[in-house]
């Protein structure tokens, strides 16, 4: 293969470790001098094969900052294939969003600060205690930057290990965002109710009795806002406030944007239980948005058959919303291989901060 390929790569990701290219062509040696790519502006790299080099055929490879512990990542913080490249290529031009970091898929230094707002918060109308943390971005300290909000359900479950079902590791996540400037964002994360998480998250009668999600939406616009508004530097007003879950928090986060669009203009809805709640979708038609709101949907087709049409469902019905009002901007993710799991949920929660908030 002739060597005149030249490589141009570009990465959000500007910190100063150089770049090398890596493949079939050097026994995959990672930071060969010969093969250090040369920097032509911030993230900018190109490299071009000197003439006596004589090339595979099918020419494999990966760029790395110096070792296979900082090698290139996809968004997600995931390993990816090799590239590749034929005779008939003379440019190749190509993106990294992310890279290793020591090993790691994050730079431990952008994990975000985490901090107990309260350990047994009064819960009007539940009559019951609840545990609330703060998660606030890396440099919030030093930036002197007001913030969005996320209000996300099922704190057991949102970092550390997590208990029963595992952790979405959103505090990894964010620290993955953060590598290229998309952690701007305070998430509040609130602790369900153990036996009474299902009564808290929905509005009618079930099996477990009636429903009290009215008291649990109160308990978070009337005590946990206004205290997380006033003790940091929030943006309060709607289009800078979402709220979030899975499964029932779901269907509470739905319920807690159309019963209360005014507090609530984003809303990050991931294999929400729509089947308990049919008449959700004639709630959903009569909607009428004072702002402009953004719904994030996610499901899994491994979930159940009836998982992604119900979400579906639900998103022609608020598209079809005839009330007026603002505009609905809805985006549907669907995983052909998700399950109603918290490892899927995890790998779903950067794309839908992303683009909930930037």
């Amino acid at each position: 293969m002739s060597s005149s390929l030249r490589l141009e790569l570009s990465t959000h990701i500007t910190d100063d470790r150089p770049v090398f290219v890596s493949g079939n062509f050097c026994d995959w040696l990672p930071d060969l001098d010969l093969f250090r790519m040369q920097p032509v502006g911030p993230g900018q790299f190109v490299y071009e094969f000197p003439p006596e080099i004589e090339l595979p055929d099918l020419l494999e490879y990966k760029y790395t900052r110096g070792g296979w512990d900082h090698v290139e990542l996809n968004a997600l913080g995931e390993g990816v294939s090799n590239r590749t490249a034929s005779h008939f290529d003379s440019l190749k031009q190509e993106y990294v969003p992310h890279w290793r970091w020591f090993g790691m898929p994050f730079n431990p230094e952008f994990l975000p600060k985490i901090e107990l707002l309260g350990d047994t918060f009064d819960a009007p109308g539940l009559g019951s205690t609840r545990r609330v943390h703060v998660l606030l971005p890396h440099d919030y300290e030093t930036s002197g930057k007001r913030y969005p909000v996320l209000y996300l359900h099922d704190g057991q479950n949102l970092f550390g290990g997590g208990s029963g079902y595992g952790s979405w590791e959103v505090d990894q996540k964010m620290a993955l965002l953060a590598s290229r400037n998309h952690h701007e964002v305070i998430l509040v994360s609130i602790d369900h109710a153990n036996d009474e998480r299902i009564r808290e998250f929905t509005f009618h009668r079930t099996r477990a009795g009636a429903g009290r999600g009215k008291y649990y939406m109160d308990f978070i616009r009337h005590t946990v806002k206004p205290l997380v508004d006033k003790r940091f530097r929030t943006v309060p007003d709607a289009a800078h406030t979402g709220i979030g879950g899975s499964s029932l928090g779901g269907l509470i986060s739905i319920y807690a944007g159309l019963m209360h669009p005014d507090v609530f203009g984003r809303m990050m809805v991931f294999s929400p239980s729509l089947w308990i709640s049919p008449k959700i979708y004639f709630d959903a038609i009569r909607f009428q948005a004072p702002v402009p709101i953004k719904v994030y949907a996610y499901g899994g087709e491994k979930e159940s058959q009836y998982m992604v049409p119900n979400i579906q469902r639900f998103n022609e019905a608020l598209a079809r919303q005839n009330y007026g009002g603002n505009a609905i901007d809805i985006h549907l993710s669907v995983d052909p291989t998700g399950t109603h799991q918290e490892a899927h949920w995890s790998r779903e929660f950067p794309k839908a901060v992303e683009w909930l908030f930037y």
